[in-house]
């Protein structure tokens, strides 16, 4: 049996793109088998979380929130403010440490499993365009046909139904910055109120129904940047959708009872039903490529023909091009193993900082343009100091400012003593001192401020006096 690795020619060239520039459109044949059936579970339960998070709240709040616009970040019911940005910078680091580790390891299992560009195509867009053309083989006989009243209609009603698709979810994305609440307000409300933002939603309405019934394998080959930057990330260990041509070379059409082996034939018939299937149009027996999405469907389909030709199955299959090229079964690199480290330690930081995280953040400072310090009745000093408290809650609550550390009077100079849910109280206060008490240009103190009986936070403050002995 032959086990030479086939050419790479086939990277001079894009699969979906002829010789003259011109695009190949892709009629994927219909997948079916046992990864589809896996990938089918995932998908449509990532889509009904999609379409159910921004209805579902926690304590009032919604469970999913990214307002933009207020700067205001809601996850799991928690809300996160630009005081946070910290925390949201190693979140960052760490999911590009967690693309760069997965990546590595497992290549592009998340375009095929994960990336919503691959979930709308196949198991919305392309299931409508499944149930109203037919498969791979109607869809070329329709496309070829003229334009007659059949045509028409199918064509027409797959395009309306993928626009109605894409305003649909242009609507829920919209409800994950503003909330639903808000975009049920606007949908009952006069067009005209709101024209600016019916505006955007149109523009990315029509964006959303270009990318799926126009664009589609082209964002993940050309535009997407993950699908470039795999290019640079794996390696011979990742583990990737291949093709075991040690075991498949030399390629011949199947013949009923013949010994293959003997006649230095392997156990590929050269069917092309790999590259019926593949969204992106690629033949997966070339290699790694650039197009492919590991979506599972080659390998469901040849897996078939393995069993119909009773042959083992895993022709195609999940593996790094090292195990078969060698025979050894995957092993972590010592790459891996280093990024695994990180991706632990930045893990572990993420989580205590989420975890330590403060409902209110708390400013107190000198009163900019005050005096240092101001002569009063009764042989008292006095210091102004702004004073800023944001609340991260939903929760409307009274406040109560005492001195925790250090003797002195607090005069809050703001009538309200009310912290509004989600905003900033924003007041003065004056700190006094019996003059006989100041030892020393600066005296330090520790404000403590209080809601129903409970300390919320805490902060010192620096006393500015005359220079008493």
């Amino acid at each position: 049996m032959g086990q030479t690795k086939p050419t790479e020619d086939f990277r001079d060239k894009i699969s979906t793109v002829d010789e003259k520039g011109k695009r190949i459109w892709v009629f994927a044949k219909k997948p079916f088998g046992k990864w589809f059936n896996k990938r089918q579970v995932i998908s449509y339960s990532l889509l009904l979380f999609l379409f159910s998070a921004p209805f579902i709240s926690v304590d009032g709040e919604p469970l999913l929130l990214f307002n933009l616009l207020e700067r205001k970040f809601i996850i799991f019911g928690k809300i996160f403010w630009p005081q946070d940005f910290y925390i949201f910078a190693i979140a960052m680091l760490t999911g590009l440490v967690f693309i760069v580790l997965f990546t590595l390891v497992f290549g592009r299992l998340f375009c095929g499993w994960i990336c919503p560009q691959t979930i709308f195509m196949e198991f919305v867009f392309r299931r409508i365009e499944y149930w109203i053309e037919g498969d791979w083989t109607h869809q070329k006989r329709l496309e070829k046909q003229p334009w007659n009243r059949e045509k028409i209609i199918k064509k027409a009603s797959k395009h309306a139904l993928f626009f109605f698709i894409a305003f649909l979810v242009a609507n829920i994305f919209l409800s994950y910055i503003i909330g639903y609440r808000e975009v049920f307000d606007i949908i009952s409300d006069n067009p005209l109120n709101h024209l600016g933002g019916l505006i955007a939603i149109l523009v990315f309405s029509f964006l959303f129904y270009g990318v799926f019934a126009f664009m589609r394998e082209q964002v993940c080959t050309t535009i997407c940047p993950y699908g470039r930057l795999q290019s640079v990330l794996l390696d011979q260990n990742s583990m990737v959708i291949t093709y075991d041509y040690v075991r498949g070379e030399k390629r011949s059409k199947f013949r009923k009872n013949e010994d293959r082996e003997a006649e230095g034939k392997g156990d590929c018939i050269d069917c092309n039903q790999c590259v019926n299937v593949c969204p992106t149009g690629i033949d997966i027996r070339n290699g790694t490529q650039l197009e492919c999405v590991n979506c599972t469907a080659c390998i469901d389909a040849c897996d078939h023909i393995m069993e119909s030709i009773e042959k083992p199955k895993g022709l195609i299959r999940y593996a790094s091009d090292e195990s078969i090229k060698t025979g050894i079964a995957f092993q972590f690199s010592k790459k891996a193993k280093a990024y695994s480290i990180v991706l632990v330690l930045l893990l572990g930081l993420l989580t205590t900082l989420t975890a330590s995280r403060s409902d209110f953040d708390m400013t107190v400072k000198r009163t900019a343009g005050s005096k240092l310090f101001h002569e009063m009745e009764g042989n008292k000093i006095g210091n102004i100091y702004s004073i800023n408290i944001i609340n991260k809650t939903n929760k409307d609550l009274p406040l109560e400012f005492k001195l925790l550390e250090g003797e002195g009077e607090i005069k809050i100079i703001s009538e309200s003593r009310i912290l509004p849910k989600q905003d900033m109280y924003k007041s003065s206060f004056l700190l006094m001192m019996e003059g006989d008490n100041i030892k020393g240009l600066k005296t330090y103190f520790k404000l403590g401020v209080y809601s129903n009986g409970k300390l919320i936070d805490k902060t010192n403050v620096t006393f500015i006096g005359p220079a008493y002995n």
